[in-house]
């Protein structure tokens, strides 16, 4: 039985104009467990529906200033991070308890309400968990008895079909298809001349430019958005798999198996999808490379040798000959809503033409972590660090004199489960994407200090580059690229999916090259967050965090807004750049209207 989480319109709109620092009318949480018919959705309308704490203690507001300073951060991320939001999952009480506290902080601050009168944008939302007592993923070898795989351990798995009947199939054949990518531009096919229906395919992580670090090869050592496992899960859809399993490795992934373990077992959310998502491969997963390594063996394949053959043009996908798998996958369904935040400062002379700043409030909330008793994934650097500079930035525009355009301030749910919350906005925008002039998105940003350089993930993208190293000069600083391309993180937040709808983005994190202990002690201090805290439980606030590079940053990313919003410039993609094309037909139809 479908157990749906939903209220009615129960968060009133709050005032329609609001002064710097007045404090507009705030939702109440409910205290009641109740539900109401749910809202109709139009294009342009947006319910307000949310599963509510009953008796829900809600952290009150801190007092804060109009400049961008350490100690308000520190305010803000304590309270976004700590354990009352049990790590802001989203559909979960206690994850829109702490996006109903943005759209408090939103209007304490003097932002009004962008939803078409709301601070909240719906974003219907399947929730899933595997019943791992009920569940199974086994491979059998030759007359053997079949072997379960340890979850957790060995493999982790799951599947995208949005419903409560059990998943399973049998003696599926499994065969190696290299990176399983389809690229005509890179003339690359690794399921050529290969019909996978019933089969379990294998694959790699990552893109062969990776391997090899040739340029000419996809974009070399930079990832492209084949090399991403989502793109690997689609494509294997696709082709008609039965299963699709990818072989973990930490350097190509760009995070260990902990990370795997901790972000792919227990509840995981998606979009409510056209057909429950019967299109999705039954089974996707991953397999940690120990493991592989062994079904390798068991196949009498060599693993390495064929991981090289996986990267050299005209590779052919190998059969895993004697190997077949079984699986079973029984789970619960929970049809939830989350939401999108959304407030803004009313331009003065072009109010239809907006700059976005965007940031996601979500987390992983509670998961299971063999690691530690601690299930509560707080997120503190991941997002509560960014959204925490949203509300500083939108608290400075709210103290100045309001810009000749508006100035949106978005806050998304579900990125940590593939960046739904920000897609979903740009398929249902409730301000046109055409009439948005740029955008900043701010993600994962590390307190580590003061920095020398700004990182721009995906560098040589666009006209907002020129402007950011022109502002960074006058903190005596320079724009770099970013210092490992081939973890893909240019495919891994938010700005992507406005991105691809043509929108200029920029998303630029604080720099590696620290003004104490230089690049070395930079990228130590990185390395040792994705090992050691990244998607884990002891991503967690410490008031001891220097967040001076935080300052000079959120000053830069105020100053990159301000100074478009004050124009009438409107920055593009470089040549060349793939979203150039979507920006010139963008801006040419609403030219042609």
């Amino acid at each position: 039985m479908l157990r749906t989480l939903l209220t009615g319109a129960i968060l009133a709109s709050f005032a329609a104009a609001c002064t710097p620092k007045e404090e507009a009318k705030a939702p109440t949480p409910a205290t009641t467990e109740s539900a109401a018919p749910e809202a109709t959705q139009t294009e342009a309308t947006q319910a307000e529906a949310t599963p509510e704490p009953a008796a829900f203690n809600m952290p009150g507001l801190p007092e804060t200033t109009g400049d961008i300073n350490a100690a308000d951060l520190h305010k803000r991320i304590e309270i976004i991070a700590s354990d009352t939001f049990k790590g802001r999952a989203p559909g979960t009480p206690s994850g829109e308890a702490s996006a109903e506290w943005i759209a408090k902080d939103m209007a304490q601050i003097g932002l009004k309400p962008a939803v078409n009168g709301s601070w909240f944008q719906t974003v219907k939302m399947v929730a899933t968990e595997v019943d791992l007592d009920n569940s199974y993923f086994k491979i059998k070898t030759g007359e053997e008895e079949p072997r379960e795989l340890a979850p957790g351990k060995d493999v982790v798995f799951w599947t995208k079909r949005q419903v409560e009947a059990p998943t399973d199939f049998t003696d599926s054949d499994l065969v190696f298809v290299g990176y399983g990518i389809v690229a005509p531009e890179y003339e690359w096919n690794d399921y050529k001349g290969l019909d996978v229906e019933g089969k379990t395919v294998v694959m790699l992580i990552n893109d062969p430019g990776f391997a090899t670090k040739d340029d000419a090869l996809f974009k070399g050592n930079a990832m492209t958005y084949y090399g991403r496992w989502t793109y690997k899960f689609e494509e294997a859809a696709r082709q008609g798999a039965t299963a699709a399993i990818i072989i973990h490795d930490t350097a190509p992934a760009a995070y260990g198996w902990n990370v795997v373990s901790g972000s792919w077992m227990g509840e995981q959310a998606d979009l409510v999808r056209e057909g429950d998502g019967m299109d999705r491969v039954p089974m996707e997963g991953w397999v940690s490379l120990d493991e592989a390594k062994s079904l390798f063996s068991a196949a009498d394949l060599d693993f390495d040798a064929l991981s090289t053959a996986a990267h050299t043009p005209g590779f052919t996908a190998v059969p895993m000959t004697g190997l077949t798998a079984s699986g079973k996958i029984t789970q619960t369904v929970r049809r939830a809503d989350s939401r999108n935040v959304a407030g803004m400062i009313e331009g003065t002379t072009h109010p239809d033409e907006y700059v976005i700043y965007v940031a996601h409030w979500d987390h992983l909330g509670e998961k299971m972590n063999f690691a530690t008793e601690d299930h509560i994934h707080n997120g503190a650097v991941d997002n509560a660090t960014g959204s925490a500079m949203l509300l500083e930035i939108a608290e400075k525009f709210a103290s100045e004199p309001p810009p000749e355009r508006s100035v949106l301030f978005l806050s998304v749910t579900l990125e940590e489960s593939g960046l739904l919350g920000s897609a979903y906005f740009a398929e249902n925008p409730f301000v046109p994407l055409n009439k948005i002039v740029a955008g900043i998105n701010m993600d994962g940003m590390q307190p580590i200090g003061k920095a020398k350089n700004m990182v721009v993930v995906g560098s040589g993208a666009s006209q907002l580059e020129d402007r950011l190293k022109t502002l960074l000069a006058t903190q005596d600083r320079i724009a770099t690229p970013d210092p490992q391309p081939q973890n893909g993180y240019f495919y891994r937040s938010d700005h992507i999916s406005l991105a691809k709808k043509g929108v200029p983005m920029l998303y630029a994190d604080g720099g590696e090259d620290l003004r104490e202990g230089g690049r070395e002690a930079g990228l130590a201090a990185l390395a040792d967050y994705t090992a050691n805290r990244y998607h884990k439980p002891a991503d967690e606030y410490d008031a001891s965090w220097d967040l001076s590079g935080f300052v000079e940053d959120g000053e830069i990313f105020y100053e990159l807004g301000a100074e478009i919003a004050d124009s009438t410039d409107w920055p593009t993609w470089y040549d060349g750049n793939e979203f150039k094309a979507i920006r010139d037909a963008s801006l040419a139809s609403d030219n042609d209207g």
